[in-house]
């Protein structure tokens, strides 16, 4: 398995569409692959986080960074 065959059936693996020799294969690339494992582990914590509908309280000045962040790219966009 690739990078980009772990990438392709992702959504699939999450969603359990996958046969159990695909999950065998992610198991494996993903124990060789640290950039893949990162992704698997991210995305499986992303879906808990929004499962759970979490709370997670920002401080004023991280959350002030972010939203100047996340405008800084829209206007940007806006631009382009």
């Amino acid at each position: 398995m690739t990078c980009t065959d772990f990438l392709s059936q992702l959504t699939d693996y999450f969603d359990g569409q996958v046969s159990p020799e695909l999950i065998e294969e992610v198991k494996r690339h993903t124990q060789e692959c640290s950039h893949c494992e990162v992704v698997l582990d991210s995305t499986r914590k992303t879906i808990q986080v929004y499962r759970d509908n979490e709370v997670y309280e920002l401080s004023a000045d991280l959350r002030e960074r972010l939203h100047s962040a996340i405008m800084a790219k829209c206007f940007a966009k806006s631009k382009a």
